[in-house]
């Protein structure tokens, strides 16, 4: 756990000065991490890994026992589409950067929702909370704020925190509970 908590550090750092430097020089390796790091996913457990390059990009394919990743990885490090297939059932699951829908709630489904993320969570959503802060390397003591809500129609928990004032979005599949994206800020 220390582990993945001094490579989000690292990886923060390096998107922070990325923001002044646009020399920074990344890697072919640096580039795979990110998407293993996304994708949950150790260096074990990926098998046919493929990084090509390209000009403003990086694809990057893989496999893992739960399914098969393809990233579109910017020169800077930020992911810029992502697409995972699922072993078991073949549905593909596409994943655009940064896209959310608005859904609309009552003020009694507000209230509801707003109770039980201040008190608890039944096993099913605290297992993807635990995912989801792992993946960060965070534990509950690092965030606040934490909210989980289930997609029925994707079968997905959405996983949101906020640690040291960003917020941290996280969409965890329901079934085997891997992290299957992560968007900071």
């Amino acid at each position: 756990m220390a582990n993945k908590k001094g490579l989000f550090i690292l990886a923060f750092a390096l998107l922070l000065s990325g923001c002044g430097n646009s020399e920074l020089e990344i890697t072919k390796n640096d580039i795979l991490e990110v998407a293993r790091d996304d994708a949950n996913a150790t260096k074990k457990e990926c098998s046919n890994v493929n990084v090509q390059e390209e000009k403003k990009y990086y694809t990057v394919t893989f496999d893992t026992n739960s399914g098969s990743y393809e990233y579109k990885i910017g020169k800077d490090g930020i992911i810029q589409d992502r697409n995972y297939k699922r072993t078991s059932d073949e549905e593909e699951v596409v994943e655009p950067k940064k896209t959310t829908t608005p859904v609309e709630t009552s003020p009694e489904e507000t209230k509801k929702e707003e109770k039980e993320s201040k008190n608890s969570f039944d096993a099913n959503q605290q297992q993807a909370i635990d995912a989801a802060l792992a993946n960060a390397g965070l534990g509950t003591d690092d965030v606040t704020d934490i909210k989980c809500t289930l997609n029925e129609n994707t079968n997905q928990y959405t996983v949101t925190f906020d640690f040291q004032g960003t917020n941290n979005t996280s969409v965890v599949d329901a079934s085997s509970f891997a992290v299957l994206s992560t968007i900071i800020g």
